[in-house]
């Protein structure tokens, strides 16, 4: 597997693993127009077969599917092979899961929205030092991490606002003000 990716260095194999059609659709022709060889899946067995038969440099892998979290798939992606490099997407970002993907062998977390030039950019980052992680050079703000929080919990409680309300400890139409609002720019 090694040989392998070794002559194809100069064309990149990327596997985009998303619930979302158009999504995953949409970044695999951006990444096909920079070059990289592309390709996506939507299941588990999808991701599993592609990666052990493509062997891809990267893995692009949203963390929330129906009947699939993507925390669960790094750990058997990168049992495959080490050497694939995993970036989660996800536009349900905490600190905890992106600590916790990290923890379970994610290379970088990006949220949502992230085009093929970030996606690029953090891949070259990890490759540029791979001894040590690059420290990140934007974080996002308060505001933004307390949205992308709301939103999270929102999901979990599938839309119910004053479950979520409750749950957040705020008053339902406090959070009902939240949610009319834009995402703050990261």
């Amino acid at each position: 597997m090694a040989g392998t990716k070794e002559t194809s260095a100069d064309r990149l194999v990327v596997l985009v693993v998303d619930d979302d059609q158009t999504f995953r659709s949409r970044l695999c022709r951006a990444f096909r127009d920079r070059g990289c060889e592309a390709h996506d899946a939507y299941t588990r067995d999808d991701a599993l077969r592609l990666s052990s038969h493509v062997s891809p440099d990267l893995v692009v892998l949203d963390l929330k599917m129906p009947n699939l979290n993507g925390l669960d798939l790094i750990q058997q992606i990168k049992k495959l092979d080490s050497t694939i490099a995993v970036i989660i997407l996800t536009g349900y970002g905490s600190i905890a899961t992106a600590m916790e993907a990290l923890k379970l062998g994610a290379d970088q977390y990006l949220s949502k929205p992230a085009d093929a030039e970030q996606i690029l950019a953090a891949y070259r980052d990890l490759n540029a030092d791979s001894t040590s992680k690059p420290a990140p050079t934007t974080v996002p703000s308060l505001a933004r991490v307390e949205w992308e929080h709301i939103q999270r919990v929102l999901s979990d409680c599938s839309g119910n606002i004053s479950q979520a309300a409750k749950l957040l400890g705020i008053h339902r139409r406090s959070l009902q003000r939240k949610l009319s609002k834009y995402p703050p720019a990261q």
